[in-house]
């Protein structure tokens, strides 16, 4: 058996990650990114650029999206807890604007992989959060678009029951209904 296992999600393309994790005494060590065996498993990607965020509690950042330079992104918790979103805005998909959420994890060291065409964000859980991703495209401010993170026509189940304050930054309020985008990826 492989140190990567891949769970499908309800849309194509989109996958949850689970890593080997080998523990001792000492602590843990796992693998997070493996070319090879990636490509064995059908994800066949290039990564051009890591980020890392950390968030407080109640932080939503999203929902994300490059239009001409489409990012793929493999998505993991380092610290923390949050909840990951993903939106389907490929032109010709069955699934155009259905979503998936995953909750990532310290504990769980699942990684999510969002292929291009999708709108991303996330809902920080706990008190804090390290998130860290690659990227298949570099950044391009310019070319950033977005949805409305509560869009109700996509209806995105937000964890936000606990939270206490919501906190979005002046872009994330501003971003258009789905209906209102007028944009969808020919891919």
């Amino acid at each position: 058996m492989g140190k990567f296992k891949i769970v499908n999600t309800n849309i194509d393309g989109l996958v949850i990650i689970e890593m080997g994790v080998f523990g001792d005494n000492r602590g843990y060590f796992m693998e997070t990114y493996n070319e090879k065996e990636f490509k064995e498993l059908g994800l066949d990607m290039s990564f051009v650029q890591d980020n890392q965020s950390k968030s407080r509690k109640g932080v939503l950042r999203g929902l994300h999206f490059q239009k001409n330079h489409p990012q793929g992104k493999l998505v993991r918790v380092i610290r923390g807890e949050v909840f990951d979103a993903a939106v389907d805005l490929r032109e010709n998909s069955k699934t155009f604007g259905k979503w998936y959420g995953v909750i990532l994890s310290e504990e769980n060291k699942k990684q999510f992989y969002i292929p291009e065409g999708f709108a991303h964000g996330f809902l920080t859980l706990s008190d804090e959060a390290e998130f860290t991703y690659k990227c298949t495209d570099f950044y391009h401010p310019e070319d950033e678009g977005g949805v409305m993170w509560k869009d109700t026509s996509i209806d995105i189940k937000w964890p936000i029951k606990d939270i206490k304050e919501l906190i979005l930054s002046d872009k994330d309020k501003k971003w258009p209904v789905l209906s209102k985008l007028n944009f969808a990826f020919k891919l």
